[in-house]
């Protein structure tokens, strides 16, 4: 392996935003609009009001190597696809035996977690939360406030993403708007 010189990256936490990023990866609705249980609002959304922005990743780039530690910022923006809040497309790890962190730095989210046989787990996250994701969980964050969530997340290098799973069979549960405040539901879509 070779060797890595140390570093610093700033970090605006309001923003999100990284002094140096080493992607930047962007999600409109567009990219997700089948993730979101009203396909139908998704698609009035995006034929109306045009192909608006749900969420952005700021990383630093590093080897997928044993040792190494990727991370990167999420930032949501507030908003909702029907009652269904903003939210990432979410994932497992590839190697589903790794772990990850989130810590809060703007905002207010859920975080949604499920194994692979059906367990759920929503933990609420504010700035100065630190979320452990263990392994074998799948995670998604939900803005569920009116501004954007903004956290911090790191991992082992070599855990990689398995999107494919959950974009074929989804969430077990999904966060939507309810009499005024944010609440967990069955997907109706889930499997």
């Amino acid at each position: 392996m070779p060797l890595i010189a140390p570093f610093v990256t700033e970090v605006h936490f309001s923003s999100g935003v990284l002094s140096a990023p080493g992607y930047v990866i962007q999600r409109n609705l567009s990219d997700m609009a089948n993730m979101y249980a009203d396909s139908d609002e998704a698609a009035r959304i995006l034929a109306e009001d045009g192909d608006r922005l749900i969420y952005e990743v700021q990383g630093v780039d590093l080897p997928a190597e044993e040792g190494q530690l990727p991370h990167c910022t999420t930032r949501i923006t507030p908003g909702r696809i029907g009652a269904e809040f903003h939210m990432t497309k979410g994932h497992y790890h590839a190697r589903r035996e790794q772990g990850e962190v989130y810590f809060g730095l703007t905002g207010r989210g859920w975080l949604v977690m499920q194994t692979e046989t059906g367990e759920s787990s929503v933990q609420d996250m504010v700035a100065g939360s630190a979320a452990y994701v263990p392994p074998y969980w799948a995670h998604r964050t939900v803005n569920v406030g009116d501004e954007d969530f903004v956290f911090f997340s790191v991992w082992e290098a070599r855990a990689g993403h398995d999107y494919g799973t959950i974009e074929r069979d989804g969430f077990r549960v999904l966060v939507v708007m309810r009499d005024g405040q944010p609440a967990v539901v069955d997907n109706p879509k889930y499997g």
